[in-house]
């Protein structure tokens, strides 16, 4: 299959980084057609794009939508638009996982998905214990191509305000000029950084688990430049 006739499936395009990210592959133009699997309806205008609102807990029934070359997993939520543990594990465990088999069924080349800095499953914090489990799940499946991206606090224009993350952020401005040496895998990065990676690496030739830490990943970028 030839570059420009590529596919690719976007879980979570109307997050943070998702929402970056099929911009970025609009304009790179190395796909004939991306599915863009969204819980609710976004605003896209693209005939590269075609969006399919579903619901994740039956995602199975869109086996069919899997039959690309690369998918992009984006999904992820916070504990307090979720509520409870259960449902934030559904959203940032069960369906990155459900995804990633239909996608070993469907013979994708390439998985590539967004987890957390501190993804541990033996992490004292929830969140990271999940994105640890994660990760962990995935690697089991086996897929051809599996790449983790291990963002910090990620930066940027989201849809849904959240208070405490735009406080952050703006932190984030003079405390990255503090963070050097050890500290500065802590850095805050864009999020057009980090789907600016994932980009680049769907274009690679890589095979196997990969793992992409946060300070990391706008040397990524550079060398795609």
């Amino acid at each position: 299959m030839t570059t420009n006739r590529k596919t690719a499936i976007v879980l979570g395009a109307s997050g943070l980084v998702g929402n970056e990210l099929v911009k970025i592959l609009i304009q790179q133009n190395n796909y004939q057609k991306i599915h863009l699997l969204v819980r609710k309806s976004i605003e896209i205008d693209e005939d590269v794009c075609e969006q399919h609102v579903v619901d994740f807990e039956q995602l199975h029934t869109y086996i069919e939508l899997f039959h690309v070359d690369d998918v992009f997993c984006c999904l992820g939520t916070t504990m307090k638009k979720e509520k409870t543990k259960e449902a934030f594990r559904k959203v940032d465990y069960q369906f990155p996982i459900e995804a990633a088999k239909l996608a070993k069924t469907c013979g994708v080349q390439k998985f590539l998905i967004i987890t957390a800095m501190g993804a541990n499953s033996k992490s004292l914090f929830f969140y990271n214990q999940v994105k640890g489990d994660l990760e962990a799940a995935l690697k089991k499946l086996a897929l051809p191509s599996l790449h983790f991206f291990r963002p910090s606090l990620l930066v940027g224009e989201r849809v849904e305000h959240r208070f405490g993350e735009k406080m952050a952020e703006k932190a984030s401005v003079l405390l990255n000029t503090l963070m050097v040496g050890p500290f500065r895998p802590y850095r805050a990065i864009p999020a057009k950084m980090v789907a600016s990676a994932m980009a680049a690496i769907a274009g690679s030739n890589k095979t196997g688990n990969h793992l992409y830490l946060s300070h990391e990943i706008d040397r990524l970028v550079g060398k795609s430049t």
